[in-house]
């Protein structure tokens, strides 16, 4: 019951924070044509050819990536692969790594989750990559290498992202919990998952499924 469990968990918890890290990401990365607009105006005549340039440019990456996500709904994943590529190749910073952890999720989509979890971890170790967005694919790595890495070794890996100052806590800590159940720590487990049902900042996906387990673990 508990291994079916797991399952359903590790599947239900991908499928939560593609939602909630895209939320997240529009409100950090979401303003950068709106950003190069306001430069357009605010900016000195001397530099508005260049705003002019940047504004376009960022225009033709942002429905270049907007394409692409729909060919990945539609289900064309080589058509995707092949847009994100070039954004990763053309693409400024913050498009560039939208496209890298994009590539990833196909590859997961595809089956490939070891293969996944290696791109997502490369993204989480780049140096030049935002922090919250090296966070997010440290745990999208870790998520997809949950059911065969080393769980002491990915429980190690993720334990800085359980914080308070995390905004990825509450699925950091559902993923180590799942990992404590798969080291045989069924108490430690239980016990993380009760404090995530019982905490009323956690998404409410994430508090009923930790409720669930605490039930199906009996605590």
């Amino acid at each position: 019951m508990a291994d079916r469990e797991e399952d359903r968990l590790f599947k239900e918890i991908d499928e939560e924070l593609r939602q909630e890290q895209f939320a997240k990401l529009w409100q950090k990365y979401g303003n950068y044509v709106i950003g190069a607009a306001v430069l357009l105006i605010v900016g000195v005549a001397g530099y508005q050819a260049w705003h002019a340039y940047d504004l376009d440019r960022r225009a033709e990456q942002s429905a270049l990536f907007a394409t692409a996500l729909r060919a990945v709904n539609e289900d064309k994943l080589t058509e995707a692969s092949a847009l994100l590529s070039k954004l990763t190749e053309s693409g400024s910073s913050g498009y560039a790594t939208l496209a890298r952890l994009n590539l990833a999720a196909i590859k997961a989509r595809a089956g490939k989750a070891s293969e996944a979890a290696a791109d997502y971890l490369a993204i989480a170790e780049d140096t030049k990559v935002d922090a919250d967005l090296r966070n997010l694919a440290l745990l999208q790595s870790v998520l997809h290498d949950a059911e065969r890495g080393d769980p002491k070794t990915l429980s190690d890996r993720i334990a800085p992202l359980t914080g308070a100052a995390s905004p990825w806590r509450h699925s950091a800590k559902e993923l180590s919990a799942l990992l404590a159940q798969r080291m045989g720590e069924k108490q430690r487990a239980t016990q993380m998952f009760r404090e995530l049902a019982d905490d009323a900042t956690a998404p409410a996906g994430v508090r009923a499924r930790a409720a669930e387990m605490t039930a199906v673990l009996g605590g």
